[in-house]
C-alpha cells in the first residue's frame, strides 16, 4: 500500500513537472521567440490616444529621409541591420536610438526628427536582434542587445572618428537596453544616456505581465520559462537587469517615464533612479501612457533632453 501511494505521488510530481515545462515553453514561444506578438493586441495598457496621428506623420517623414542601410556582425554571428542618417552639416555628434519590444528602427520618427532637424546630430537606428531586418530567432530583452550596441558604438567611432560624441537614447525595451549597456566598460565617446520608460529587469516586467494578462502567479512559471530561455536563447530573465547595470555605471543618465504608464509601471523608474550610482536626472511626464511621453509633452520633452545633453556635448 505504501509503495502504491509513493508511486502515485511520484507520478503526480512527474505530471506536474511536465505540465509546467509545457506551459513554460508556451510562454517562451509567446514572449521570446520571434513571432507576431498577438498577446499584445488586447492589452489596454498599450491603447494609443490621438497622438497616433502625429506618430504616423513622423514615421512618414522618417521613411522619406536619405538613410544609408548598414549591417553589423554581432558577437554571435548574427547579421544586424541599421539605418544611418548623416547630419545636414558636418558634426561629430551622433545619437544611437533603441526601439522597443516588437517595434523596429523605422518607427522612431519623432525622436529621429528631433535629433536630426533640431539638434543637428547624425542618427543611427539599429533594428534590434529578432526585430525588423535584423537576424535572430529570439528577443534579447536588452541583455543580448547590450553587446550588439557595443558593436554599434564601435561602428560610429570608426565611421566618424575617435573624437565622436555619442548619446544612447532608448524607448521601453530599448531604454532597458541602453541602461544595460551603461554598466559595461564604456569609453569616453559615450557622453550620456537617456532612458524612456525602461523596465527594471526582464524578470520583473514579465512577472508583472504574466499576472496582469493571464492572471497567473509568476512563481514558478517565470523560473521555468527563464530556464527554457537560458537553454534556447542563452540568458536567464534575471540576468537581464537594468537595475544591476545602472548600479555599476559611471555615465550620466536621464530617466524619463510617463506618469500613467501601466504597461511598464511608473514605480520601476524610481527603483532605477535610486540604484543609479552616476549623475542622474528624473523627468516624469504627466498623463503620458507607455512609450508616449514624447508625443504627450513634445515641447517639455525636447527642452529637458536638450538641457541634459548640453551638459555633456561640446
Amino acid at each position: 500500500m505504501v509503495l502504491f501511494i509513493i508511486d502515485i505521488f511520484l507520478s503526480l510530481i512527474i505530471i506536474m513537472v511536465l505540465l509546467l515545462l509545457v506551459i513554460g515553453n508556451y510562454f517562451f514561444n509567446k514572449v521570446v521567440l520571434r513571432s507576431k506578438k498577438t498577446l499584445l493586441d488586447d492589452n489596454h495598457d498599450l491603447d494609443i490616444d490621438v497622438t497616433i496621428i502625429q506618430w504616423e506623420i513622423d514615421n512618414k517623414w522618417l521613411e522619406s529621409q536619405p538613410f544609408e542601410d548598414i549591417e553589423l556582425v554581432a558577437f554571435d554571428g548574427l547579421i544586424l541591420h541599421g539605418y544611418y542618417l548623416l547630419a545636414k552639416n558636418p558634426t561629430n555628434k551622433t545619437v544611437i536610438l533603441a526601439h522597443g519590444y516588437t517595434s523596429k528602427g523605422m518607427e522612431l520618427g519623432g525622436l529621429t526628427k528631433f535629433y536630426f532637424e533640431i539638434l543637428g546630430f547624425n542618427v543611427l537606428i539599429p533594428d534590434n536582434r529578432g526585430h525588423g531586418l535584423s537576424e535572430g530567432n529570439y528577443i534579447g530583452f536588452g541583455w543580448l542587445d547590450r553587446k550588439d550596441y557595443l558593436g554599434w558604438i564601435d561602428y560610429v567611432i570608426i565611421k566618424n572618428g575617435s573624437d565622436s560624441q555619442i548619446i544612447l537614447h532608448g524607448i521601453s525595451m530599448g531604454a532597458a537596453t541602453v541602461l544595460m549597456v551603461s554598466g559595461e566598460a564604456l569609453n569616453d565617446n559615450i557622453k550620456c544616456i537617456i532612458s524612456d520608460c525602461a523596465y527594471t529587469s526582464a524578470k520583473d516586467i514579465l512577472s508583472h505581465q504574466m499576472k496582469k494578462m493571464y492572471n497567473l502567479p509568476a512563481i514558478p512559471l517565470i523560473q521555468i520559462t527563464s530556464l527554457i530561455c537560458k537553454i534556447k536563447a542563452g540568458y536567464y530573465f534575471g540576468e537581464a537587469s537594468a537595475v544591476k547595470q545602472v548600479n555599476k555605471t559611471k555615465k550620466p543618465i536621464l530617466f524619463i517615464h510617463g506618469e500613467d504608464d501601466l504597461f511598464v509601471p511608473t514605480k520601476m523608474v524610481y527603483s532605477l533612479y535610486e540604484k543609479c550610482k552616476s549623475y542622474k536626472e528624473l523627468f516624469i511626464v504627466p498623463k503620458a501612457c507607455h512609450a508616449n511621453a514624447y508625443l504627450t509633452d513634445t515641447k517639455g520633452y525636447q527642452q529637458k533632453v536638450t538641457q541634459f545633453i548640453d551638459k555633456y556635448i561640446s
